[in-house]
């Protein structure tokens, strides 16, 4: 027993703090897919959603010093209660997102790695069985230092996760795992190979034969049956390649002009996706940068998920000598996790991306 709840205790440890610092390197990321949880569509809890970036900050510094703290044998009896009720809770909500098909991605590496809902099912389990483990065995965790060394080790992590958390926060994650990320070409992010695997589907007809119903299974052409048809079920039994990029569209009066965009030489992207949460304080630098990017042959947009009374209000309020296209909300998120965010590209290229607070960093030759 001893051996097993010393492996568990490694695994459990290493692999909570893996899966906080992810989530802390992006803890805007990680509110945005609490707010997804927390929507009328998923757990109906809409008064949480205000509270979600906070929430996340505390849950992924927690997550960390838990393994930090299991790891060194800090407060044993605490982190383990601790993990156990975590876990629990993380294995409700990956069953339901599993189970209802609610959430296609349950956030647990951030974007570093995407996990299918019930691919986060089973590694919950897996961790509950490991943390059951060593909550009957935690006589057998030992601490690794004194006392004094285990709550040094414990402050300075949380020190440590607590200014990590306020750098991204007022910048950008350190580490961007998006295919958004400064070298990324949007549009070759888009492209889907040749060779790549289609989608499969199941298709179960429904036919009236001689007053009896039928249903005939095919994955494609309609069966030859003589008989009235009546329905028609499909269900995907095999997801097909999705690119990286796959839902980034710039549209102004039902056009899109992400292509054409995409082929400037010289292309500043403003990016603000919800006009009612963005920082207006900052639209006087906006206006300043633009300015700079205009006298230097740089076309410049604005992209919003804002309707056009918003945008129009903004660059009237702040005299912005660029006009605002449409995207959705959930790319603009994803883009940028700063609200407005500032991109430059090249030919569909990002060669620079930064947070409202970096904007003097911005270089415009």
């Amino acid at each position: 027993m001893k051996y097993i709840v010393t492996i568990s205790r490694i695994l459990v440890g290493v692999l909570f703090i893996i899966s906080g610092f992810i989530k802390l390197n992006d803890p805007v990321g990680f509110s945005f897919k609490l707010e997804e949880y927390f929507s009328a569509g998923v757990l109906d809890l809409p008064f949480f959603e205000p509270y979600a970036l906070y929430i996340s900050i505390f849950v992924v510094i927690f997550e960390v010093l838990l393994g930090v703290m299991l790891l060194i044998g800090f407060r044993v009896k605490f982190t383990v209660w601790s993990l156990l009720l975590m876990i629990v809770g993380f294995t409700f909500l990956t069953f339901y997102s599993a189970y209802f098909n609610k959430v296609t991605d349950c956030g647990c590496f951030g974007d570093a790695l995407k996990l299918t809902p019930w691919q986060s099912f089973t590694k919950d389990v897996v961790l509950l069985v490991l943390i059951l483990v060593l909550f009957k065995g935690r006589e057998y965790i030992k601490p690794i230092a004194g006392s004094n060394t285990k709550r040094i080790i414990t402050l300075v992590a949380l020190i440590l996760c607590a200014l990590y958390a306020n750098y991204v926060l007022n910048h950008l994650p350190v580490i961007d795992f998006r295919p958004y990320k400064i070298g990324a070409n949007i549009e070759e992010g888009m492209n889907v190979p040749d060779d790549a695997p289609q989608a499969i589907y199941d298709y179960a007809w429904k036919f009236n034969v001689n007053g009896e119903e039928q249903i005939i299974v095919t994955q494609g052409d309609y069966p030859s049956v003589d008989g009235e048809f009546i329905d028609v079920e499909t269900t995907e039994v095999q997801k097909g390649y999705e690119p990286p990029i796959h839902d980034f569209t710039v549209e102004q009066n039902g056009e899109d002009f992400a292509a054409s965009l995409l082929q400037e030489p010289k292309l500043v992207m403003v990016i603000a996706y919800d006009l009612r949460k963005t920082n207006e304080d900052v639209y006087a630098e906006i206006k300043k940068i633009t300015g700079q990017a205009i006298q230097n042959g740089y076309r410049v947009v604005g992209m919003s998920a804002s309707d056009t009374d918003q945008t129009a209000r903004l660059v009237k309020d702040h005299q912005l000598d660029f006009e605002f296209y449409f995207t959705d909300e959930t790319t603009l998120k994803t883009i940028v996790r700063s609200n407005p965010g500032v991109l430059v590209l090249e030919k569909g290229t990002i060669k620079q991306k930064v947070h409202y607070n970096d904007l003097d960093e911005l270089e415009f030759d």
